[in-house]
C-alpha cells in the first residue's frame, strides 16, 4: 500500500515467479528459502511529461519456501493482479491468500503438477525426437526405423532424464528424485580427439626446371 499511495506506483504491469531450485537462500538467517521461489512484481509510477521520463519503473521481489509457497494477495491494491496470481498459482504452485479463488486459468481441469517448476518433466519432450537426431542425408522415415532398432541411441533434449527416472513417485519410494535432475549441472561432454591440419605435399619439380 505504501508503494501505491506514497510511492506513486499506481500502475500494475505484471507478476510472476522464478524457480530457484539449487540456489542458496538469499538471507543467511532463513535457510528455509534455499532452493525456493522468487516472486517478482513490476509496478510503475506515472507522472506528467513525455517519453521515458514520465514513467518510473519499480521491480518488487520477495521469496517463499519451496515446500510452502504462500503469499498474501495484492488484488485489493491492484485488481489487475488477479489473473497474474492465478497463472502463477497454476505454473509454480504459489498460493495467494485473501485474493480471488485460484481457479484454473490456462491448464485443463484434470492437469496435475506445475509445469514451470524445474522438477516438472515435459513428457512431450521425452517422447518426441529431438532436433539433431538425424544424420546428414537421413530422412524422417530413416530416423523412425533407426529409432526402433536396438543399436541406435535415442537423443534426448538437454535436461530431460531417462524415462525410468521421472514421473509420479509414491511416498517413500526409492525412485530417483526428479528435482535432482533440475538442479544438477550440465553433463560433461566426452573429449574429442584433436584434429591436426594436414600440410599439403610439396609440388613436384617440373620437367622444364633447370637441373
Amino acid at each position: 500500500m505504501m508503494l501505491r499511495d506514497q510511492g506513486g506506483c499506481q500502475f500494475f504491469d505484471w507478476l510472476s515467479a522464478v524457480d530457484e531450485a539449487g540456489a542458496p537462500s538469499p538471507y543467511p538467517d532463513e535457510p528455509s528459502l534455499t532452493g525456493g521461489l522468487r516472486i517478482v512484481c513490476h509496478l510503475a509510477a506515472l507522472s506528467p511529461g513525455v517519453g521515458r521520463t514520465a514513467v518510473r519503473h519499480l521491480l518488487v521481489q520477495t521469496h517463499v519456501p519451496r515446500t510452502q509457497p504462500v503469499l498474501d494477495s495484492i488484488v485489493d491494491l491492484y485488481a489487475g493482479a488477479a489473473w497474474h496470481e492465478r497463472e502463477t498459482h497454476e505454473m509454480f504452485g504459489v498460493d495467494f491468500r485473501g485474493g480471488v479463488p485460484l481457479e484454473t486459468l490456462l491448464l485443463p481441469d484434470a492437469f496435475e503438477g506445475h509445469p514451470l517448476r524445474k522438477e516438472f518433466v515435459l513428457a512431450s519432450r521425452v517422447v518426441k525426437p529431438w532436433p539433431g537426431a538425424k544424420e546428414p542425408g537421413e530422412s524422417d522415415h530413416d530416423v523412425a526405423a533407426a529409432d526402433s532398432s536396438p543399436g541406435r541411441r535415442r537423443v534426448r533434449p538437454p535436461g530431460v532424464p531417462d524415462a525410468e527416472q521421472w514421473g509420479p513417485r509414491e511416498p517413500g519410494s526409492s525412485a530417483p528424485d526428479p528435482l535432482s535432475h533440475a538442479t544438477a549441472g550440465p553433463a560433461a561432454r566426452p573429449a574429442r580427439p584433436r584434429r591436426t591440419r594436414r600440410a599439403d605435399p610439396p609440388p613436384e619439380p617440373s620437367s622444364e626446371d633447370p637441373a
